[in-house]
């Protein structure tokens, strides 16, 4: 069990999203994920405390304490116990290995259209 089940959930949604949206599309729901998450006294920024209050409005209702807390600091780059808006997006990535390789894809893609 654990956070393995939680990688799962978000392999077989994200890529498929990334599909239907398109890359900008798929950013601005990550944004709204990160808005619904994010501690409303400590703007900017998503703590454990946020994550549990707001875990089941994204489906996470069935994590528990330690498998929130791992999520935070597993995307905790600067360890400052919480997770801003960039340790987010990073984090969503690395959860999903699809994410990952398609990445590179709209990184090239986004690259040529600006040139």
């Amino acid at each position: 069990m654990g956070l393995k089940n939680f990688v799962v959930e978000f392999e077989d949604h994200f890529p498929s999203m990334v599909e239907k949206l398109g890359a900008e599309g798929f950013m601005n729901e990550l944004y709204k994920g990160f808005e619904l998450l994010e501690d409303r006294n400590m703007r900017g920024f998503i703590t454990f405390d946020s994550l549990k209050t707001n875990a089941s409005s994204l489906g996470l209702q069935k994590m528990n304490d330690n498998e929130l807390r791992y999520m935070v600091r597993e995307g905790d780059v600067d360890g400052d116990g919480k997770l801003s808006e960039m340790e987010f997006y990073v984090l969503m990535f690395r959860l999903s290995p699809g994410l990952m390789e398609g990445s590179v894809r709209w990184l090239e893609t986004a690259i040529l259209n600006e040139l």
